[in-house]
């Protein structure tokens, strides 16, 4: 009994410390009503759904900053970034959905928040509702287009996401190639690196870093939002009840939200985050079935794949993962595309036909095998054996993962072509496929899938 009683105390004192530390924090926050007067709207679900839209709003960054990150221009007042996130019921799970910002998308009728003029329902690209009808229209079409109810809203602008980043310390992100964007300034070699507020804005608005365009930068700030989990939950932050209010005061000093969300769900959030871990957390884009599609008036559109998406939505409606977790027949991610790896196969034993019947498979599962497997030097190989050199390190390993067991082995001077000598220890090739799907394809991911570790 006096166990339990000084749990509860202690739990108690906890939740009144919690709420004297974050009193006050609903002031800080700057208030819209996104909600109001909304009628035949989606039936709720079970855990939470916030609309996260992030707009070019760039008002309180000064001069200096504004030319060094390549925030000149005027803004469109419209949403750069759409995404719901989903936290389950349990607390136990992130789902996050990024909306394609040139989603071919419907309006409900409504009034025109700058002419005053009301509208009917009609098309339009779904970032062009926050300049016609703000956070309402948002909500409304994106409700519309979904059937999810939304429980909260929170805006985010150029200011606020850097202010975000810098006061947990800069979030790290890895690249295995350069990224190079004139128009956002973003220059990064391949590697590591520790992006502070400037540089991680100029990470997730790069729109001309390859051919993917907006749908590749998706991918990264998906990514981006897997390293800002990871950062936030393994820094002590959410253990500290006087940084946790020191972060959230600095973050939501500069962000708009709707009256709902305040002190309690902020604690709630802050709970649930504290078991978190990055494999906690999923995400994904809705699928698109036609990346080019021309609408009068609008130009280019993203229509999306009507049967695809509904899956994902109905999975938000039901509080349930996106994806189940990869079982061990399941392809296994790769930093490597398999179609960009050459390889040799070399049969290393006495065993006929064990060199066919490997290149084979590497084929089957997607290696670019020279189809004219020979026989190594050495017939007595107990274990497979990748060669290769170490100018081509990341192909390798991706290749290794392919071969369960298999020994790694550099070879100075051997070029672009991988060698696999097939061991007596040679059983099966598992699956694999690359961390990033290609433009148009849009599988769902963890978050311990897409960060450096």
């Amino acid at each position: 009994m006096r166990t339990v009683t000084t749990l509860s105390v202690v739990v108690l004192a906890s939740a009144g410390i919690g709420h004297a530390v974050l009193s006050g924090l609903d002031d800080d926050i700057a208030r819209v009503d996104p909600f109001r007067d909304m009628k035949n709207r989606p039936r709720a679900g079970h855990g939470m759904n916030i609309l996260l839209v992030g707009t070019d709003g760039r008002d309180s960054i000064g001069k200096a900053e504004r030319e060094k990150y390549r925030l000149g221009g005027a803004p469109c007042h419209c949403t750069d970034t759409v995404m719901i996130v989903h936290i389950s019921e349990d607390r136990d799970r992130a789902s996050v959905v990024s909306l394609p910002r040139d989603s071919y998308a419907l309006t409900p009728p409504h009034t025109d928040r700058v002419s005053g003029q009301q509208h009917k329902g009609h098309p339009l690209k779904l970032n062009a509702a926050y300049a016609e009808g703000g956070p309402q229209l948002t909500v409304r079409t994106v409700e519309k287009m979904t059937r999810v109810k939304i429980d909260h809203y929170l805006e985010v602008d150029f200011a606020s996401f850097m202010k975000t980043v810098d006061v947990v310390g800069g979030v790290e992100i890895c690249t295995d190639q350069r990224l190079k964007d004139s128009h956002s300034g973003l220059d990064l070699a391949p590697g590591r690196h520790t992006l502070k507020g400037g540089e991680a804005l100029q990470y997730v608005r790069a729109r001309y870093v390859d051919g993917g365009s907006d749908l590749s930068r998706m991918r990264r700030q998906q990514h981006f939002l897997a390293a800002l989990v990871e950062r936030a939950t393994s820094s002590g932050i959410l253990l500290n009840p006087m940084r946790f209010r020191d972060v959230t005061r600095a973050v939501l000093g500069s962000v708009r939200a709707d009256e709902g969300f305040g002190t309690g769900e902020l604690l709630d959030l802050g709970r649930a985050m504290r078991n978190f871990s990055p494999s906690s957390s999923e995400f994904t884009t809705v699928p698109v079935v036609t990346p080019g599609h021309v609408v009068k008036g609008i130009g280019s559109t993203l229509k999306w794949d009507a049967e695809k998406s509904e899956h994902i939505f109905e999975a938000l409606r039901r509080d349930e993962p996106l994806s189940t977790r990869p079982s061990a027949g399941a392809a296994l991610r790769v930093p490597v595309d398999p179609k960009q790896i050459r390889v040799q196969v070399e049969n290393g034993t006495r065993t006929s036909g064990l060199g066919r019947r490997v290149d084979a498979a590497l084929a089957a599962t997607g290696f670019a095998t020279t189809k004219a497997p020979a026989n190594a030097a050495r017939q007595d190989h107990e274990r497979t054996v990748v060669a290769y050199d170490p100018r081509w390190d990341r192909s390798a390993k991706s290749l290794a993962a392919a071969l369960p067991g298999s020994e790694l082995r550099a070879v100075k001077g051997q070029g672009p072509t991988l060698k696999v000598i097939a061991g007596a220890d040679f059983e099966k090739v598992r699956k694999v496929r690359p961390q990033d799907p290609g433009q148009g394809e849009f599988g769902v991911v963890r978050g311990d899938e897409v960060n450096c570790g």
